[in-house]
C-alpha cells in the first residue's frame, strides 16, 4: 500500500505540473488574464514592441517584481524595449516620481534603481512619507551611491523633471492604470502580476506572469503583421 501511495502521489504531482504549464500556455482570455485599453496609447519604442512598466518606489509589490523583471530582461525578444513610467494617483505619490526622473536626468537608472527599492523595502533607510517633507535623506543616500550630490539635487528641481512629474496622474489616468506594477503591452494591453495564477502559498507565480507577457508580446506582434 505504501508503494501504491507513492506511485499515487508521483501522478499527482506530475498533474498539477502538466495542468500549471498547461494553464502558462493556454489561450488568454480578455477581461480575466488581461485587459484591453479602451483607447490605445501611442509608443515611444519605434519599430520595436514596446512594454511600459508602471511603478511606484513606495509599493512594495514593486518591489517584489523587480528581481523576475530583471531576470526577464535579460531573455526578453530582442525587438521589445522596456519603458519604465513612475504612476500617480494622487499627490503625494508624485514626489518618488520626481526622483525617478532625477535618477533618468543623471543617466543613474542601472546604478541606482534597484537599489531604491531596496533602500525603502529592505533596510528601510528611506521613508517615502518622510521624503516627501524633507529629502536631505534622499540627498545624502544618492552621494552615498557614488553620485554627485549637487547634480542630483539640481536635476531634482529642474523645470524639466518639475514638468514630468506633474504629468505622472495624468499619464496613469490615461493608460486606465488602477494598481502597481502594471506592465502595458504595446499600448494595447494591460497585465499586472495579480491576474496570473498564484502558487500554492498564494505568492504570485511570476513564472507564469512573464510567460503571459510574453504571450501578449506575440499578439501585438502578430497584430502588427509579424511572425
Amino acid at each position: 500500500m505504501r508503494v501504491m501511495s507513492r506511485w499515487l502521489q508521483s501522478i499527482f504531482v506530475v498533474a498539477i505540473l502538466a495542468l500549471a504549464t498547461a494553464g502558462a500556455h493556454a489561450q488568454l482570455v480578455p477581461g480575466k488574464d488581461y485587459l484591453v485599453l479602451k483607447s490605445p496609447q501611442p509608443t515611444l519604442a519605434g519599430k520595436n514592441i514596446e512594454v511600459m512598466e508602471f511603478f511606484w518606489y513606495g509599493c512594495p509589490h514593486c518591489a517584489h517584481l523587480q528581481p523576475s523583471l530583471h531576470e526577464w530582461l535579460k531573455r526578453k525578444p530582442a525587438d521589445v524595449t522596456l519603458r519604465r513610467q513612475p504612476a500617480a494617483f494622487q499627490d503625494n505619490w508624485v514626489q518618488l516620481a520626481r526622483t525617478y526622473y532625477a535618477i533618468e536626468a543623471l543617466d543613474a537608472v542601472d546604478k541606482l534603481h534597484l537599489d531604491l527599492f531596496d533602500a525603502i523595502h529592505k533596510t528601510k533607510v528611506l521613508n517615502p512619507p518622510a521624503l516627501a517633507k524633507d529629502q536631505k535623506p534622499l540627498f545624502d543616500w544618492v552621494a552615498a551611491k557614488g553620485v554627485n550630490r549637487q547634480k542630483f539635487e539640481e536635476a531634482y528641481k529642474s523645470f524639466g523633471v518639475s514638468s514630468k512629474s506633474q504629468r505622472t496622474i495624468d499619464i496613469t489616468s490615461s493608460y486606465d492604470i488602477t494598481g502597481t506594477p502594471t506592465l502595458v503591452i504595446d499600448g494595447k494591453y494591460l497585465i499586472g502580476p495579480g491576474m496570473a495564477p498564484s502558487k500554492a502559498d498564494n505568492s504570485v507565480n511570476y513564472e507564469i506572469f512573464f510567460k503571459r507577457v510574453d504571450q501578449l508580446i506575440d499578439m501585438a506582434r502578430k497584430s502588427r503583421g509579424g511572425k
